[in-house]
């Protein structure tokens, strides 16, 4: 058990870890939108294709726009904040007791 529960804390960090990248391009993703960005940037181009699927069913859900903004980054974002800090820490801390020691 003892490897098992390492390995649960190594596969939590990664996932962790991407989660904290995504967020981040979710942000610039938002903040590029505010501008009008030129849709042939290769950066732009990027951004779209990397958040526009998490995006597209969200807002068939709740509609497009809330008013003048778009809260779909927002909910998001909010997501990611709950599967990092209750999803996740609740996976290593199940890790840690599995390894027989005290969860951090």
């Amino acid at each position: 058990m003892f490897v098992f529960g390492d390995l649960i804390i190594a596969i939590a960090k990664i996932v962790d870890t991407l989660l904290e990248i995504y967020k981040w391009v979710i942000i610039i993703a938002a903040l590029i939108s505010w501008v009008n960005p030129d849709p042939y940037n290769p950066i732009v181009r990027f951004l779209h294709a990397v958040t526009e699927p998490v995006f597209r069913p969200i807002r068939r859900i709740i509609g497009y726009r809330l008013g003048p903004v778009d809260i779909s980054p927002m909910v998001v974002i909010l997501g990611i904040m709950f599967v990092k800090y209750f999803i996740i820490q609740s996976l290593i801390e199940v890790a840690y007791k599995l390894k027989g020691g005290i969860a951090l």
